[in-house]
């Protein structure tokens, strides 16, 4: 569908991955006149750099956060995010399996979208612009506060003087587990989630917070109440 690819933005996390990818589907990879032009840049530089370019490609950015019209004035426009976290010491194998949202405003956009997304290997499906602030908000909440508990957690192990990297197996299986909840809450053990609250108010104060949030969210999923009698919620929250 498209015999040529210009990646702005080629030297990024994102933007190496894409062009190892598309070099070794055989995608011609141009400087210029490209059929289609690739933004791969910070969301910020977004309308700076499309705003330079001379309408007629093709045009897409592969933010999930940023609104279409950022592409302006260019009419053949599309956005196409990867679903996935990039490290620059890895390469193209970072987009297998992942999926991809792609916001269009017409089928024939849609259809070159998806096929941006398979030709990467990456699993499109189609996200309405409307929408894209609670898309990326979860997926910020999936791979962001994913690391904000890693360290929260972490530091309560370096309190009881574990090692925090023995978490990463356990964090690895949940994922592999297909997040099947176990624990305290899942079982109503509240005299265990007490516990807890005391050790951190001791040992971890700064995270009694966060605690009590992330126990709240997790036992209305599980389909639990936390007692009053039996867990204390701390002055600033009620008992």
């Amino acid at each position: 569908m498209i015999n040529s690819i210009q990646v702005i933005g080629a030297r990024g996390r994102v933007g190496s991955a894409v062009s190892e990818r598309l070099a070794e589907r055989g995608v011609l990879l141009r400087g210029d006149e490209a059929e289609l032009v690739l933004l791969c840049v910070p969301d910020r530089a977004i309308a700076e750099v499309a705003h330079g370019l001379a309408p007629g490609p093709w045009i897409a950015h592969v933010s999930g956060a940023t609104p279409l019209s950022t592409l302006d004035p260019h009419v053949r426009r599309l956005s196409m995010h990867p679903l996935q976290t990039f490290s620059k010491a890895r390469g193209a194998e970072q987009l297998d399996g992942a999926w991809a949202a792609v916001t269009a405003e017409s089928e024939e956009t849609r259809t070159v979208g998806f096929w941006l997304a398979q030709t990467l290997g990456l699993e499109p499906f189609e996200l309405a612009e409307e929408n894209r602030s609670a898309y990326h908000a979860g997926a910020a909440i999936a791979s962001n506060y994913l690391v904000t508990l890693r360290e929260a957690a972490g530091s309560l192990l370096e309190a009881a003087g574990a090692p925090p990297e023995a978490l990463d197996p356990l964090m690895r299986r949940v994922i592999e587990n297909g997040f099947d909840l176990t624990g305290p809450i899942a079982r109503g053990d509240w005299e265990t989630v007490e516990r807890h609250l005391e050790a951190i108010r001791e040992l971890r104060p700064e995270l009694e917070e966060l605690y009590l949030v992330l126990a709240e969210a997790t036992a209305a999923m599980a389909g639990q109440q936390i007692p009053s009698d039996k867990v204390s919620l701390g002055s600033g929250r009620g008992s």
